[in-house]
């Protein structure tokens, strides 16, 4: 019994760990740009995460310039940002904990 507390306690901390991360890359980057559910001078989370997976938003986040057109763009501003793998995880999750949200 101990050890399933244990486990659940490690679970819940990392849980909640990642989505602060997620948070905090937000805050550090994207929070000029985006909100997370309204129109700003780029698309919310919300609406993001309607439409892409989380190979998408990592790919476009990664690197916009390259990826588009391939989105049916036919221009981007998005300011290519340096995340490292850990950052991109985290706020693409973030991004993703907004689908359905209004």
């Amino acid at each position: 019994m101990k050890k399933i507390t244990i486990l659940i306690a490690l679970l819940f901390s990392f849980a909640s760990g990642h989505d602060s991360d997620g948070k905090k890359v937000f805050q550090t980057y994207c929070w000029g740009c985006h909100h997370q559910t309204a129109m700003a001078f780029g698309p919310p989370f919300s609406q993001i995460a309607a439409k892409r997976s989380k190979a998408e938003i990592e790919a476009y986040i990664a690197s916009p310039k390259s990826m588009y057109k391939a989105f049916g763009y036919k221009r981007t501003v998005m300011t290519q940002l340096h995340l490292n793998a850990k950052e991109l995880d985290a706020i693409s999750d973030y991004i993703l904990s907004y689908k359905g949200k209004k």
